[in-house]
């Protein structure tokens, strides 16, 4: 029996909302886009993930103190809808819902892909199934389960990152038996550390966007979060450290080890090249599972995010009040069954379109991460006008978020100018189905609000 108009339980703790936003941030885009963002940057890499970790930390902490402001927030619209009006806030939770269903159907099949690396016989279609299953069960069972499944997936893949940093700092400072310590001459003897130039630097920006994506996923979490305005922002700043070290380092020294000309294999990840350098036995095998686990915990979470938003638009009468219904674990189990099936159509498409599935998403994924981490600053940059702060004050306001929104428009100007017309024709036509469905129906919200 199904329970109607109950609210989310709020059973997520700090270290749950900090894990579920690593899991959402530490996934393909770092184990997979890696190689892509060193081809296209060079050793500069450090510098764009730098930048993009300054971005994201300022976009962050105007999101605590909107969340402090308004402790009954239960996602995105609920923050941005007071400040900048309607449209922004509906614009903002379909997009990343978009983004979500896109996200999961790609690495479905990497992860596929991935599995497949051990057992060459079963065909795709069936693993595809397969982790489509475990996924959504896990999301519907209930939530403390799905928060400690992230929780545990997303710390061993922290395991590894640390043992990867520990292991290579060491190799890159300290000579021992045939091995010579490089030091860091190899971020500038291949052409120096902008061997492509500024212009490599803002075009690895796409797949810097791409990696980072998923942090601002603690919007989505507030209803499920036990005191969220004191949760988090400790979560947020806490968060920050952990991304900037688990990326900007790992890229140090992938790029340091390594002559990053010979580091993209479009097969392999850095990483599983790093721990073959190093001598690891069966480096191949281990990191293949890591980053299927890496992946497997993206896609929890980003089942997880797109059910949320599916959800609070059902409960305020945006579409079918069908999927704001709850289970007995106080789970929104139809709008996460609608999410999944999503899944399995995206997945059926992107089969068509063979290996570049991920490269092609990462570039209309990329383009929603820009617009969400916007509409955020511009509502932050508001905010105070409309509510004063509450026990969480961003300081040397206003000045982080304006460097957030002229940094995030020069970014969108270089992935435009790098990214196939294509990718940047489909992605706008959906932002401006998403617009249209809004003006058609703007007399239903309004009503229903």
């Amino acid at each position: 029996m199904e329970k109607e108009h109950v609210q989310l339980k709020r059973t997520m703790t700090s270290r749950h909302i900090m894990m579920l936003a690593l899991g959402g941030a530490i996934g393909a885009g770092l184990f997979k886009g890696s190689s892509s963002a060193i081809d296209i940057a060079g050793p500069a890499v450090i510098l764009a993930y730098m930048i993009g970790g300054l971005i994201l930390l300022f976009i962050m902490q105007g999101l605590a103190e909107m969340t402090v402001a308004r402790p009954g927030a239960r996602t995105f619209r609920d923050l941005i809808e007071p400040v900048l009006g309607k449209y922004p806030a509906y614009f903002l939770d379909w997009i990343y819902w978009k983004m979500w269903v896109l996200n999961i159907a790609a690495e479905a099949i990497v992860s596929a892909i991935f599995i497949q690396y051990w057992f060459p016989q079963v065909p795709i279609w069936i693993l595809v199934l397969i982790i489509s299953l475990v996924v959504t069960l896990i999301n519907v069972c209930s939530v403390k389960m799905f928060a400690e499944t992230e929780y545990w997936l997303a710390s061993i893949k922290i395991a590894v990152i640390l043992l990867f940093i520990i292991i290579g700092l060491t190799m890159l400072f300290v000579s021992f038996g045939q091995h010579a310590a490089p030091g860091l001459s190899n971020l500038t003897d291949h052409g120096g550390f902008f061997p492509n130039g500024t212009g490599g630097l803002i075009a690895a920006m796409l797949v810097v966007v791409y990696s980072y994506g998923g942090t601002e996923m603690i919007g989505v979490t507030l209803a499920e979060t036990k005191n969220p305005e004191k949760v988090i922002p400790k979560a947020i700043q806490s968060t920050f450290v952990r991304i900037i070290g688990f990326y900007v380092l790992p890229f140090f020294i992938i790029v340091s080890l390594i002559p990053w000309n010979q580091v993209n294999n479009e097969q392999v990840s850095p990483f599983v090249t790093v721990f073959a350098t190093i001598g690891v036995p069966y480096a191949s095998d281990i990191m293949n599972g890591i980053i299927l686990l890496a992946i497997l915990s993206s896609m929890n979470s980003g089942l997880y995010a797109s059910s949320r938003v599916l959800y609070t638009q059902a409960m305020d009468g945006r579409v079918w009040k069908g999927f704001s219904k709850l289970s007995k674990q106080q789970v929104p189990v139809r709008a996460i069954l609608v999410c999944t099936s999503t899944l399995y159509a995206a997945v059926l498409i992107s089969l068509f379109v063979g290996s570049q599935t991920f490269n092609y998403l990462m570039g209309s994924l990329s383009y929603t991460v820009l617009f969400i981490w916007f509409i955020i600053a511009v509502g932050h940059l508001k905010s105070r006008s409309v509510a004063e702060p509450g026990g969480y004050r961003v300081k040397l306001y206003p000045f982080t978020t304006w460097f957030s929104v002229i940094a995030i428009m020069a970014i969108f100007i270089g992935v435009v100018s790098t990214t196939p017309i294509v990718q940047t024709m489909v992605t706008m036509g959906i932002y401006l189905m998403i617009t249209l469905s809004f003006f058609i129906n703007r007399k239903r919200f309004e009503t229903a609000a």
